[in-house]
C-alpha cells in the first residue's frame, strides 16, 4: 500500500485574523482570507497548508487533519471495515473537490480530501 500524505489541517480559531497573525509571527506562516467559494482563511507553512475554522463548527483543540484520497467512497468503506465510522459523508466543495469526515476506532476525528479533476 502506498502511504498517503496529509493534505490540509484545520485549526479552530475564535478570531481568524488574530490566529493568522499569531502563526505568522511565531512560525513565519503566510495567511490569506478568501471570499470564494465561501469565506475561509488559509495558511501556508511551506510544506503543508491549512485553514482556520470558526468555533461554531468545532471546539478549541479539535484540529482536523485531512488525508489525501483518490476514491473517498472506497476509503470510507475500508474505514468502516477496519472499525472506524463515517461522521460526515462525502460532500462536494463546489469547484474544488470532495471531503468526508470519519473517526478511527479510538474516536479521533480525521478527514479525507479528493481533488476535483481540472476542467477540460
Amino acid at each position: 500500500m502506498t502511504a498517503r500524505k496529509v493534505m490540509h489541517v484545520e485549526i479552530p480559531a475564535a478570531d481568524k485574523e488574530a490566529a493568522g497573525q499569531f502563526y505568522q509571527q511565531v512560525f513565519g506562516w503566510e495567511y490569506e482570507t478568501m471570499t470564494e467559494p465561501v469565506p475561509y482563511t488559509v495558511f501556508r507553512s511551506g510544506n503543508l497548508g491549512g485553514g482556520f475554522v470558526d468555533l461554531d463548527k468545532v471546539k478549541p483543540g479539535e484540529v482536523l487533519v485531512y488525508i489525501d484520497s483518490s476514491d473517498i467512497d472506497a476509503d470510507l468503506a475500508q474505514i468502516r471495515q477496519a472499525g472506524g465510522q463515517t461522521v460526515v459523508p462525502k460532500m462536494e466543495v463546489p469547484g474544488i473537490g470532495w471531503l468526508a469526515v470519519f473517526t478511527d476506532p479510538t474516536g479521533n476525528r480525521l478527514a479525507l480530501w479528493q481533488d476535483m479533476p481540472p476542467s477540460e
